[in-house]
C-alpha cells in the first residue's frame, strides 16, 4: 500500500463514526452530561490551540481559524437562543436545533469531500503527500468554524445547567 494512502485509510473510518455521531446528537432530547461536556470544551479547546500554532507557519491559516473561531462562537451563542429546554425528573435535557447542526455537517463534509477530490490527485504524485490539506485558509475558517461553535454551545449548555441546579431545590432535581 502506497504510504500517502495510510492516513487517510485510517482516518476515514473515524470521520465518517464522528459525523454519524455528531449528526445523531443534532435530533430529539439530549441529556446534559457536565462531565462530558467538560471534557469536549477542553479537547476542542486543547485542538484549537494546536490548531493556531499553525499561524506560525503561515499567518493566512491563522486569520482563517481566528475568523472561523469567532464565527463559531456567534453561531454557537444564536443556537443556544434556539435550544429547548426541559427538566424531566432529576435529568436537565435539551433540544438542540436540529438546522444548524446539520448546516455545519454538511459544510464541514462538503469541505473535505472538496478537498478530496481536488487534492487527491496530488497527493498520488506529489513527494509531499496530504501537505495541502494543511495550506488552505478556508478548510482552517471551517474547522474554526465547528471549534468556535461547539466550545460556545457547550459552554453555554453548562452555564444554562449551573444556573438551573442554582435556583431549583435539590429535591426537585432528583
Amino acid at each position: 500500500m502506497n504510504p500517502n494512502l495510510i492516513v487517510p485509510a485510517i482516518a476515514a473510518p473515524l470521520i465518517v463514526w464522528r459525523l454519524y455521531a455528531r449528526t445523531r446528537r443534532n435530533f430529539g432530547r439530549q441529556p446534559i452530561q457536565p462531565k462530558r461536556m467538560w471534557t469536549r470544551v477542553v479537547i476542542f479547546g486543547v485542538l484549537s490551540l494546536l490548531v493556531a500554532c499553525q499561524g506560525f507557519i503561515d499567518p493566512r491559516l491563522a486569520a482563517g481559524f481566528g475568523a472561523g473561531l469567532l464565527g463559531g462562537a456567534i453561531l454557537g451563542i444564536v443556537a443556544l437562543k434556539l435550544t429547548r429546554f426541559e427538566i424531566d425528573g432529576s435529568n436537565d435535557c435539551y433540544f438542540p436545533n436540529p438546522w444548524i447542526g446539520l448546516a455545519l455537517t454538511a459544510l464541514f463534509l462538503g469541505r473535505l469531500i472538496y478537498d478530496l477530490i481536488v487534492i487527491w490527485p496530488a497527493m498520488s504524485h506529489a513527494a509531499g503527500g496530504y501537505a495541502g490539506f494543511q495550506h488552505s485558509p478556508l478548510t482552517s475558517a471551517i474547522l474554526g468554524l465547528l471549534f468556535g461553535y461547539y466550545i460556545a454551545y457547550y459552554a453555554g449548555l453548562l452555564i444554562h445547567h449551573r444556573q438551573v441546579r442554582g435556583t431549583k431545590p435539590v429535591s426537585e432535581l432528583r
